[in-house]
């Protein structure tokens, strides 16, 4: 059963350099506690920077680090968005290795996604497994008022099935992003992504899982990003991706809520 744990906050929505940006989700495993001076701890440091050099360069990259056995190997992923640079890439990551063992000094298990992306290890090997336990919802409290709530649900779920079945390509390494009209002044914007070790079937259903807020805690919402270590999603009335519309811009300031979900 998963408990839900609510907190608002306001969020400026600006799209910056991921470098200025904090991580949006972070999770330390208190079950996998090491010392800092342990094997594990020193094969971490090694995977991080493993993964901080190579990962850039397609985008996404899986990798283990291991001393003298099995028991203080250590699995890591570490992915970026799908449409960003190979140099913001860089930046991501590099920000991410840093901030996870600041946040996360003694668990073995930890990960941490920021808006650009997304790095995880474990002494688990979770590679290519779907995760849909623990996660975060983010939503605008703000209600769709541009169009009837029919409408909406019905565009929303229209132009969520196009991104899914485009991301779920091989070609397309788990990004799916489009955007439709609501009304002549009012466009929709949607994206997801899942890590690139799932399979297609396994891609395709955390997406479904995640969607699935979109009718009950997102439900009529004028934004949403539902988290998970698989895979993401996320709608705005704002452009996010890019490329990025320069005659359009987001609310300098939404007012928006959280939900955690925990397994």
């Amino acid at each position: 059963m998963k408990t839900l744990v609510v907190k608002c906050f306001l969020l400026l929505a600006l799209v910056c350099s991921c470098r200025a940006a904090d991580s949006i989700w972070q999770l330390c495993n208190t079950n996998s506690n090491i010392s800092a001076s342990s094997q594990v701890s020193k094969n971490i440091d090694s995977l991080l920077a493993t993964l901080v050099s190579k990962t850039p360069s397609k985008g996404f990259m899986t990798t283990t680090s291991s001393s003298y056995n099995n028991k203080e190997k250590v699995y890591g992923l570490a992915q970026c968005r799908g449409d960003i640079s190979n140099t913001d890439c860089s930046t991501c990551i590099q920000d991410a290795a840093k901030k996870i063992r600041e946040v996360c000094p003694n668990q073995s298990d930890s990960r941490i996604l920021y808006d650009f992306c997304f790095l995880r290890y474990s002494q688990e090997n979770f590679i290519g497994k779907l995760d849909t336990g623990a996660g975060l919802i983010y939503f605008n409290v703000a209600n769709v008022t541009e169009t009837d709530p029919k409408k909406f649900d019905n565009e929303l779920g229209a132009l969520f099935d196009k991104i899914r079945s485009e991301a779920v390509l091989p070609k397309s390494k788990g990004l799916g992003k489009g955007k439709t009209k609501l009304t002549p002044f009012v466009t929709l914007n949607g994206l997801v992504q899942c890590t690139r070790d799932l399979s297609e079937l396994d891609c395709a259903q955390c997406f479904a899982t995640a969607v699935r807020s979109f009718m009950t805690t997102c439900h009529n919402k004028k934004g949403c990003r539902v988290l998970y270590s698989s895979c993401y999603v996320r709608y705005e009335f704002y452009p996010f991706y890019f490329p990025l519309d320069p005659t359009k811009t987001g609310p300098s300031v939404s007012r928006i809520s959280s939900v955690h979900l925990s397994p």
